[in-house]
């Protein structure tokens, strides 16, 4: 894995040392809502895998957050999905956005052609983030994932196609 710029963040693959943050940032309430338990989450981060990546986002050196993609390599249905977690400290400012952008165009420049993000429905914040860089709404999938009070929520897919990363 490489390191990739945005505007103002540096991703940088996860390592060994940064397992107390990833933990940090995802059982903060903002983050654990929609990710889950923090230590099982936390742990799938290191889970090595051919296409899966993990990134820690950086601001100024900060560690602010964590971004992944997952990518579909049968030339058939060749994308990538993404999912990130930003610490709520830094929520606001621009970050996961230029996050989720830089990702993109690393992804795009790998020869992908769709990417797929697939947050809760109910999750308004992050919707407008990706509907920022240019995700679309594809639907609603009923029941996709169960929250931590255990009951079954939707979520919302949403894709980009290459040429509409704004």
């Amino acid at each position: 894995m490489t390191v990739i710029h945005g505007d103002r963040v540096r991703l940088r693959p996860i390592g060994p040392a940064d397992r107390a943050r990833a933990r940090e940032i995802l059982a903060t309430p903002e983050v654990a809502r929609w990710w889950g338990e923090p230590d099982r989450e936390a742990e799938g981060l290191y889970e090595v895998e051919e296409g899966y990546s993990v990134y820690v986002i950086e601001d100024g050196g900060v560690v602010v957050g964590l971004i992944q993609s997952s990518e579909e390599l049968d030339p058939q249905y060749r994308h990538a999905g993404i999912d990130i977690a930003v610490h709520p400290d830094f929520h606001g400012r621009g970050i996961g956005t230029d996050a989720i952008r830089a990702l993109a165009r690393h992804l795009f420049a790998r020869g992908h052609h769709r990417l797929t993000i697939d947050p809760a429905a109910a999750n308004e914040t992050a919707i407008r983030v990706y509907t920022k860089v240019g995700f679309r709404p594809v639907g609603v999938l009923r029941r996709s994932e169960r929250g931590p009070d255990g009951t079954w929520h939707d979520g919302l897919l949403l894709d980009l196609l290459k040429g509409e990363l704004t």
